[in-house]
């Protein structure tokens, strides 16, 4: 597939996870009656709902990536050209900015705004990368295996992780910086995003190089 049809898919696969992310939210939010543990729930199921479709959708196109943590650990292992790296990050960053708009015009708020939800500490931190540390496992660890099976266990562990991670598991830099401009449910503020990203790279990068150790032929 072409490099450009592999953007677009990319844009718009992470401009859909982030519709359903925040707009999830903002909709759990209004419903739940103050119920916090009521409005993750629904924020939960919306997402990983999502991400079975939109993994089955764009995976046969661009490996439905919609994180570069994603794609820099396929570059890592040589499933992606480093050249191609910085197109599929761009597309994703903008793609998810994007759904967050999205999200926000469909329920009537601002199209994007900064948020002013606090998410600080180590144990946030920790929990990040914690949640990318699993997601990038179970990606390598069932995508060689069981390649058609990689939609539900990413969508199975992105739910468990909700809820098992103090930071609700974020896993995805391009997410993490389109939620900083969104001040509800699903926010951050834009403060607390740097340290949530380099968790999320090192938990990736320490996955992606455990997994190559595992899959060399010296660790038979």
């Amino acid at each position: 597939m072409k490099l450009p049809r592999r953007i677009a898919a990319e844009f718009l696969a992470t401009a859909f996870l982030l519709c359903a992310v925040v707009g999830s939210g903002i909709m759990g939010e209004r419903l739940a009656g103050g119920n916090t543990a009521l409005a993750l729930l629904a924020n939960t199921l919306a997402t990983g709902a999502a991400l079975v479709a939109l993994i089955l959708t764009f995976g046969p196109i661009s490996g439905a990536h919609m994180n570069p943590a994603v794609t820099l650990s396929a570059a890592i292992l040589g499933d992606l050209s480093w050249r191609e790296v910085p197109a599929y990050i761009s597309a994703q960053i903008v793609g998810a900015f994007a759904g967050v708009g999205a999200a926000h015009t469909m329920f009537g708020l601002p199209f994007l705004f900064a948020s002013q939800h606090e998410r600080s500490g180590m144990a946030q931190v920790f929990s990040e990368f914690v949640a990318t540390f699993g997601l990038l496992a179970v990606i390598w660890g069932v995508v060689r295996t069981r390649p058609t099976a990689v939609a539900f266990a990413v969508a199975a562990y992105i739910t468990a992780a909700y809820w098992f991670t103090a930071s609700t598991s974020f896993a995805n830099p391009a997410v993490t910086l389109a939620r900083s401009l969104s001040d509800t449910f699903a926010g951050i503020r834009p403060a607390d995003t740097p340290w949530f990203i380099i968790a999320q790279f090192a938990g990736a990068i320490s996955a992606t190089l455990l997994f190559r150790w595992f899959q060399s032929k010296g660790s038979e």
